[in-house]
């Protein structure tokens, strides 16, 4: 195994991951879907639907509760489900979120799996987060 392959595991030890439709089920139940993929993958993609856009470079900084550049959704307390391209950086991701005190998880596979899954995509306006 990799270096990072070990890091992933890592990461992803302790907490349960989302399935896509779980994934979709827990944001219709009220918690914080957050997408981290970049500008040209949402473009290739499509957008989540009721996701929140927030570049990975400052995801803690916009998610910590206690950040003063927080978004206002941190502060509610809901709980964060990342999507990344395939479901690899959004694990490391989640687990920075889980250090700092935050309920997050990911979606097993990542969008790829969502639209695999069926799961809709659109081409509207987005909810992005600077």
């Amino acid at each position: 195994m990799s270096a990072i392959d070990d890091l992933l595991a890592t990461a992803r030890t302790g907490w349960t991951r989302l399935t896509p439709h779980e994934a979709r089920d827990a944001w219709a139940a009220g918690a914080l879907l957050i997408d981290t993929r970049t500008p040209w993958q949402r473009d290739a993609q499509g957008e989540l639907p009721g996701a929140v856009i927030i570049d990975r470079t400052v995801l803690e900084w916009r998610l910590d509760p206690s950040s003063e550049w927080g978004i206002p959704e941190a502060r509610t307390g809901a709980r964060v489900v990342i999507a990344c391209r395939q479901g690899f950086s959004s694990s490391l991701a989640a687990h920075s979120l889980r250090d700092l005190g935050i309920e997050a998880t990911d979606i097993v596979g990542g969008v790829e799996a969502w639209i695999a899954e069926g799961l809709p995509v659109h081409r509207d306006p987005v909810d992005e987060r600077r």
